[in-house]
Parts: C-alpha cells; structure tokens; sequence
C-alpha cells in the first residue's frame, strides 16, 4: 500500500514530528511511504522529497504578505509535486498543513478531486475555513461562520497588508468543497464541533487526540530545584514554543506581582527581549531543544499553568500531566479536554482566578489523580492513523 503525507514542515515543529512518526510507523508496517514537505533542510531520505527552493518560499511569502496571496503561489513546485504524486499511484493522500508559504491549493484540490484513492486531511488548527487567519478565537471572530470580510486579523500569521479575506474565503470554498473521498480528522473535540458550522461541514470527520512520547516524558528526579536556588519554593511552570498574546504571557507578568515569597514562576520558551520584561519573581528560560530536560522542568514544577487564549489540543497540557504535574488552564479550544481530576479548567480567564486557584489548591493540599497516562502516547494515535489507512474510518 502507498501513502504519501504532504506537510508544511517535515522532522521538525509539532506537524513535522507527527508526519515523520507516522511514516517510520508506515514503513515498519509495510506500507511505501513518501513524504512531500515545503520548508526546511533537506533530509537524507529518498522518501522525503522538499519540493520548494529558498526562492519559491521567499516569494510566496512577499506575494502573500503584500497582497494577502496565502496558498495561491508557488504553482510550478506544486504542479511538479502531482505530476510526481500521479506516477507514484499511491493508494493513500494524507494532507496536513497545506499552507506555510509553500503550495498552491488550486492546483492541489485540483488534482485532488480526480484522485481516485482515500484522501485524509489532519487541521491542526483552522486556516482551512477562514478567510485569512490561523485561530479566531483571541479576537472573538465568527465571520468564518457566513462569509469572511474586513479581517480583524490581518497582522497575525499569515500578516498580509492588503485584506482579500472575503475573495479567500469563497476560494477556498470553491476549491476545497467536492472532494467525494475525503475524511478529515481533527486533533480536539472542539476543533470538530467548529467544523460543524463551517464550509468544510460536508465531510466526515473523526476526532484523533495528538500525542507524545511517554517514554520521555515521564516523572524524572533532577537537581534543577538545587540549580536555580528554589529548594524551598513552589513552583509554577508556563512553556510555550512562542510566547505571544495568544499564549498568554501578560497573565504571568502579572500573576508574578500576586505570589508570596515561597512562591515562583519558572518561563520556558522565552526570547531575549521577552526576558528583560520579567521581574525576579520569574525564571526566564529561553527554548530547549532537549526534551529531556523539559520533562524535568515539568516533574519539578508542582503546577503547570496554561493561561492560552486560542488552542487546538495542546500537547504542553499532556507533557506536563505524564510528569505528575497537574495543570490549570483556561477554558480555551481542546485545552480543557484531557483535564478532569487531573487539573482545573477556569472559567473566567482572569489572573486573580488563576492565583486564588493555586492558593485553594495549597491550602486544602488537594491532591490530583493522574491515571491512564498511556493513553497520551503518540503510539495510540499513530495507530488510529495505521487503522484507518488500511481498515477505513469505520474502524478507526
């Protein structure tokens, strides 16, 4: 059987480990996989085939930052990827993220609609069904429910200076409707029920939770606490890729002015200009590329808070809850989804709420049930993803 997985990234990012995962697993299970991606070192892999040049991306993203062209360039690259994929004859089509200034989806939904076998689309977030943006829900948006128009968001990703939101919005509409054999699988309940109410309502979907790798990511003993001098403290841990708005930085900035002197934050993620920001109620940490060592910052951590205002399924929230790390975040996208006596979901997103949670949590030494916790490793999910390829969604 042949699968072919298309991705933005490949190896790399949250999307890229997930479609690097799924295509060893593929090939352990017989099946000849290919991958096609768009951004990114080359990989020593006759199978993985990057299918744009630094120019090609460089371009798509001048034409979509100055003309809001998102998705609509880049059609020599994406031509020359069909014709590739139609002498393959692969049984199985599995996009993921179609945008990342890399792919034209005319050309590809094109082709996708003459294509005889099982198509597969994962949304890790929402550009599929909106005019422009990636996530809506920090600036309380519904125009992608009608029709898209005047974006209230067009200095976020993908940041354009000229607003065709409208225009794409009915062209994605136009292009992506009408493909007979597609499926698409969302990683959160509530990215499905979103669906309900947009252009992509028609297809079948299947919920798959994403998950992440328990054999890292498990309680682990280190001296970290000795380290940073906090043996005494308690600590509130917040780690993000990219500590923005949406991420909710402003919550721990201020949260910090509440805690008492055996209370601190330690900030994973953060860049240099970010850390000046931070008083020294704050551990400023900047990334790591060791996934080890996250998992002992999220073991010695005795809260992990998630104040994110737009979300899909969070895998922090996963990582932290295999440490034995109970989590409190806001009641934000599939945030709350994994959460029960493991966690609290908040329902007003406000910092008092957050602290006056942690000193309830204190004061009444309420302890966490962390249960099951196999269930979160990424084997599952890629194993639904097998199931489905093979068997259909029926057996998913």
């Amino acid at each position: 059987m042949k699968l072919v997985q298309i991705n933005s990234v490949f190896g790399r990012g949250s999307t890229g480990r997930i479609v690097n995962d799924i295509h060893k697993a593929a090939q352990n299970n017989g099946f000849e996989s290919i991958v096609f991606y768009g951004r990114g070192k080359k990989v020593n892999d006759v199978n993985v085939i990057r299918i744009n040049s630094k120019f090609s991306i460089y371009w798509h993203f001048l034409l979509s930052r100055l003309f809001d062209y998102h998705g609509l360039s880049s059609t020599f690259e994406t031509k020359k990827m069909v014709n590739y994929i139609i002498k393959i004859q692969p049984d199985i089509i599995h996009l993921h993220n179609i945008h990342g200034y890399y792919l034209n989806y005319k050309v590809l939904f094109n082709y996708l609609k003459t294509f005889n076998g099982k198509v597969i689309w994962t949304l890790h977030d929402c550009w599929s069904y909106t005019g422009h943006c990636a996530y809506y829900t920090y600036s309380q948006c519904d125009k992608w429910k009608t029709v898209c128009n005047k974006c209230p968001q067009m200095m976020s990703y993908p940041k354009s200076y000229i607003d065709r939101s409208s225009i794409n919005f009915k062209t994605k509409k136009k292009y992506f409707l009408g493909v007979s054999n597609l499926l698409i699988i969302t990683p959160s309940i509530w990215l499905n029920h979103e669906l309900d109410k947009s252009i992509l309502s028609e297809y079948k979907r299947l919920v798959i939770n994403n998950g992440i790798d328990t054999t890292i990511f498990h309680n682990t003993k280190s001296n970290l606490r000795k380290f940073h001098n906090i043996e005494d403290k308690y600590i509130i841990l917040g780690v993000a890729n990219v500590w923005d708005k949406r991420k909710g930085l402003e919550y721990f900035i201020e949260l910090s002015n509440y805690l008492s002197d055996d209370e601190i934050i330690i900030l994973i993620g953060l860049e240099k200009k970010q850390m000046r920001l931070l008083n020294s109620k704050i551990i400023a940490l900047g990334k790591t590329d060791s996934p080890v060592q996250l998992a002992e910052y999220y073991s010695l951590a005795n809260i992990f808070v998630n104040p994110t205002l737009e979300d899909n399924y969070p895998t922090t929230n996963l990582e932290a809850l295999c440490c034995l790390t109970p989590v409190i975040t806001f009641n934000t996208g599939g945030s709350p989804e994994m959460l029960d006596h493991n966690g609290v979901v908040l329902i007003e997103n406000s910092v008092y709420e957050i602290y006056e949670t942690i000193k309830k949590i204190r004061l009444n030494h309420v302890e966490f049930i962390f249960d099951n916790l196999i269930q979160y490793d990424k084997s599952y999910s890629i194993s639904k993803y097998l199931n489905i390829y093979v068997e259909g969604e029926k057996n998913s």
